[in-house]
């Protein structure tokens, strides 16, 4: 009788995995090409809806890539900036208990200049993140948006946040000569105008700029990226951009703005070194790239990086995709170099293209999207039988 048992438990196995595997490769199968299996599991998950949009949410031990364990504290404050109308926002800072004298990371938070869309809480993860790798203090503040606000009141308040860091860095044992701005795609532009502005006004120096697959642009331009990856399935859709724009931008002439459009400055001089890292599938990923191409034009060194195999907003993923735990690694040793004023300005525009993951990498990475797959798969096929 046992060995029956055990003859219908592989039997029953062996047809349960060749259903993930059979749908793990459907799920990679695009009009775009074959995607790797860890991207495709987490796009069928979250365009399904059977997982929820929240990068904040802790992995299962077993899938997380988060690395060694600091034994250092890492301490949350939360205070309120004071902006010149008499209003306030709310910021986040993580730091190290033990910092003295830290570079300051300015990082403002993705969502499409809308409300509901992204904030300091469904970003918390790369501000820690951040803060536990290069051992600065990271400053997250939560500007406000459309459709309330329009432009310029995000810029605005991003900007008050960089004077409110110079004037509090100290308190929280950062060094006010040492600020760095940091953001990703809507947060990436912020980050990319605040410090045009800050070279306007003569405002705090900014030794760095670290700009995840920013959007740099308003501008109806034909990139290929834009016409290609813009269904949505890649999280980001044509739909949300124009959407973002007649929210945050009603008027035409503001998107000629450089304060909007930081790729339609007169001029890229005198800004700080940047890093910007773009994503394959990503409808922003060419004007990401043309940005990074025309600050090292204007004399500014520029590390542009762009991820093979994965879609907008991956470096959120980082607790379960490899590349992006790669890219928050190269952002770190790039804030490190750029704290140093190590950056050099190299002769020719060079952009890198990460693969993503081989060898032993990929092999984890399929395993880990197998397991992925299997509790999709199970969770589908629960909620269905007891319909």
């Amino acid at each position: 009788m046992w060995k029956k048992t055990i003859k219908i438990t592989i039997f029953l196995s062996l047809i349960v995995s060749l259903i993930i595997a059979w749908s793990i490769e459907d799920w990679s199968r695009t009009v775009h090409g074959k995607l790797p299996s860890k991207t495709a599991v987490i796009l069928h998950a979250v365009n399904n809806n059977l997982v929820p949009l929240d990068p904040d949410l802790e992995p299962p031990g077993f899938l997380a890539n988060s690395g060694k364990k600091s034994q250092v504290t890492m301490v949350r404050d939360e205070e309120s900036i004071q902006l010149n109308n008499e209003k306030e926002i709310p910021v986040r800072i993580y730091r190290y208990s033990d910092a003295k004298e830290a570079p300051v990371i300015l990082y403002f938070h993705g969502g499409a200049f809308l409300e509901g869309y992204g904030s300091i809480d469904t970003h918390d993860n790369i501000i820690r993140s951040l803060a536990a790798r290069t051992g600065a203090v990271v400053v997250s503040p939560g500007y406000r948006v459309a459709p309330e606000h329009v432009f310029p009141t995000a810029v605005n308040d991003s900007y008050r946040s960089l004077e409110w860091v110079y004037e509090n860095a100290e308190r929280f044992g950062g060094n006010p000569e040492k600020i760095a701005v940091a953001g990703d795609s809507a947060g990436g532009n912020l980050a990319a105008v605040t410090a045009l502005k800050s070279r306007d006004s003569n405002g705090p120096d900014i030794f760095a700029q670290l700009l995840y697959y920013p959007l740099t642009t308003f501008k109806d331009i034909e990139f290929n990226s834009r016409s290609t990856y813009d269904s949505g399935y890649y999280l980001l859709s044509k739909q949300v951009m124009l959407k973002a724009r007649e929210a945050y931008t009603p008027e035409e002439e503001m998107w000629n703005n450089p304060y909007t459009s930081p790729l339609e400055a007169e001029s890229l001089e005198g800004l700080p070194p940047a890093m910007i890292i773009t994503a394959q599938y990503d409808p922003l990923r060419d004007e990401g790239e043309l940005y990074a191409e025309k600050l090292h034009e204007a004399g500014t060194p520029v590390n542009a990086v762009r991820y093979n195999g994965v879609m907008h907003g991956f470096v959120s993923f980082f607790e379960i995709m490899k590349s992006g735990e790669m890219a928050l690694n190269e952002s770190a040793l790039f804030l490190t170099k750029a704290s140093d004023e190590s950056i050099p300005l190299e002769n020719e525009y060079k952009l890198t293209v990460q693969k993503a993951p081989a060898g032993l990498n990929r092999v984890k990475e399929e395993a880990e999207a197998f397991a992925i797959a299997a509790f999709l798969v199970g969770k589908h096929t629960f909620t269905t039988v007891t319909k």
